[in-house]
């Protein structure tokens, strides 16, 4: 439990502390200068009515979205640049004088005078009226506005000095707007669904808590208030702490791991600035989840709505930090490595209150340059029991030769796949077996037709298809889980994943068999359900014949070998044309379905090595 005591004035460096920022590295520090001028010379995305309705009229959720998120990185990264160079002019000084704090405030002002801060799918007040405009005196709270308040409040503590030089009022208004859009509806309202006061806290949960604390920190100056802030942040905060597993994992994979665990790092982070005591357990198997799911570069386990590729642009630097302070150099050793592959240590698009973070650690700055220093983080095996994942590789602490992951679980987790059962395989680090992961969010994603998207169904998945698809739901799932990670593998039975009745019994075993240097796959049925296919999504350029197929990708082959007489292969391709998606894999995967010849058999068993 989070016990907060009374709040303390945080004692962070805003821009008059010259040496903080002047001695920021050379390489950052210029990559952060380009980029603002770069900015300076795009022209600023316009929020428009129309764009905000479109989820409402035909689903579309980017055009929007897209220029909120625009004109945010475009303000983070101007607020850094008035940072490091220290500009600042009088308020009756001419236009010129401080280029970056003036589009700075230019940003800040047009966020402000937004009719809303929340996402259309997200604003229910409009959707219980039947209005596609939003009502900006009944402001819904959801990631959006807390995305905003965080970037007014971050930019309050760092830049003040020089807002009340050069914009006077300005900072009054970022508290109104803070006020009147999210302290205050965080303060009347408190059975907002993302709270989880029922067991259910999501990454929404230390999301937004996590902003609201920065505003209460940084643009509530009254003091009797902000203690009951915080202490009403810390009672959220606890309900997400008492959902998340104990074995470090999360179900919404590694994409949400830096919205859900990582935030709530950074949240205690500042509360351990406002005073309160540090707290350290238990966050060292939360902390160790990344480095578990990584295959290779920038390849990672994605179960959930994750991507298959992480887009390196994340706040390395927290889990580099905590790892150092929890002694676990494996971990440290990860974010450096994923922020030298980056080629950044400070991301401006990960958000204002994190590049700040990262860029006042001077020795992070040095160690993301630098990279991991040979510290292996990648363990011979991994069992996260709660969630019901297996990763398994044939050498510690390299990515060479064979990796395997399989999934039990079931179908009402969050950020849901119809996947129970599935599995991946990588070689070298490249995933080649793989799950495609999420296409771009429309307004339909988290409706009763998300499953209507392909990438969703169990039918794009690698897992079998005994006359029917798999069932939506937790009560859909698989059970008898065993796990042996002596020769690592993952039994389940799965029948409970699909429509009742469908099948009697399902047992798939997933086994990395390292002397044989192959993975095994072995499934076993009762009953007779008709058609039986074997799904297998695979991610390069794919060749098949009688008992034999292969993917081969970036000079790497696998081979997939089963008894020609037990079943034929029907490969079918699968152009991509979502950008999300193209990110991982380009134009094009292939699903090779093994379709069983004999159902009566009712085994089949394939083979996967070099």
């Amino acid at each position: 439990m989070l016990n907060p005591l009374e709040p303390k004035e945080p004692n962070l460096p805003d821009v008059t502390a010259r040496t903080v920022w002047d001695a920021t590295e050379s390489s950052t520090r210029q990559d952060i200068l380009v980029a603002a001028a770069i900015e300076l010379d795009r022209p600023v995305p316009q929020l428009l009515a129309g764009d905000w309705a479109r989820p409402l009229r035909d689903g579309n959720r980017s055009a929007y979205e897209t220029k909120v998120r625009q004109l945010k990185e475009r303000v983070t990264v101007l607020v850094l640049a008035a940072v490091l160079t220290g500009e600042v002019a009088p308020a009756t000084a001419p236009p010129g004088e401080c280029p970056n704090l003036d589009a700075a405030i230019d940003g800040l002002v047009a966020l402000a005078e937004a009719t809303t801060w929340c996402w259309a799918p997200h604003d229910r007040f409009a959707a219980a009226r039947g209005d596609v405009l939003p009502d900006p005196d009944e402001p819904f709270l959801d990631l959006g506005a807390a995305d905003v308040v965080s970037l007014f409040a971050w930019a309050d503590q760092v830049l003040g000095p020089h807002l009340d030089l050069r914009a006077p009022g300005l900072r009054r208004r970022l508290r109104r707007e803070a006020d009147r859009r999210v302290l205050g509806p965080f303060e009347r309202i408190r059975d907002w669904a993302w709270i989880g006061a029922d067991g259910t806290a999501n990454n929404w949960n230390p999301w937004i808590h996590g902003a609201v604390l920065a505003a209460a920190a940084f643009l509530c100056d009254d003091q009797p208030r902000r203690t009951r802030l915080v202490r009403l942040v810390c009672e959220g905060l606890d309900h997400y702490l008492a959902a998340l597993p104990d074995d470090g994992a999360i179900d919404e994979g590694i994409a949400y791991w830096w919205q859900g665990p990582c935030r709530l790092l950074e949240a205690l982070d500042l509360l351990s600035e406002l005073g309160m005591p540090d707290v350290r357990e238990p966050f060292a198997e939360l902390l160790r989840y990344p480095q578990r799911m990584h295959l290779g570069e920038d390849w990672y386990v994605n179960v959930g709505d994750a991507s298959a590729r992480l887009l390196l642009s994340q706040p390395w630097h927290v889990p580099y930090q905590w790892g150092r302070l929890l002694g676990q150099p494996e971990t440290a050793a990860h974010a450096a490595e994923g922020a030298r592959l980056s080629g950044r240590a400070v991301h401006p698009v990960a958000g204002l209150g994190r590049a700040l973070a990262a860029l006042r650690d001077p020795h992070w700055c040095r160690a993301a340059l630098e990279g991991s220093q040979e510290t292996p983080w990648l363990a011979r095996e991994s069992w996260f029991s709660r969630v019901q994942i297996l990763v398994a590789r044939e050498e510690t602490g390299r990515v060479d030769g064979l990796a395997v992951a399989a999934k039990a679980g079931h179908n009402g987790e969050h950020h849901n796949h119809l996947d129970v059962g599935t599995y991946w395989v990588a070689l070298d680090g490249r995933p080649m077996v793989v799950d495609a992961g999420r296409p771009t969010y429309t307004a339909a994603t988290f409706g009763p037709d998300r499953y209507a998207a392909w990438p969703f169904r169990s039918a794009w998945h690698n897992v079998p298809e005994p006359g029917a698809e798999q069932v939506p739901g937790a009560g859909f799932g698989a059970r008898a889980v065993m796990v042996d990670l002596s020769e690592p593998s993952l039994r389940a039975e799965l029948s409970g994943a699909y429509p009742d009745g469908a099948v009697p019994r399902w047992q798939r075993t997933v086994r990395l068999c390292r002397a044989g240097r192959e993975v095994v796959v072995e499934d076993e049925w009762d009953g007779d359900p008709e058609p039986v296919l074997v799904h297998h999504l695979l991610a390069g350029s794919v060749e098949c014949g009688a008992g034999w197929a292969s993917v081969a990708a970036e000079g790497r082959t696998l081979r997939l070998a089963w008894d020609a007489g037990a079943a034929v292969a029907v490969p079918r391709e699968q152009p991509i044309d979502d950008p999300l998606l193209r990110l991982s894999w380009g134009n094009v995967l292939t699903r090779l379905t093994l379709r069983v010849t004999d159902p009566a058999a009712r085994r089949v068993t394939v083979r996967w090595s070099r």
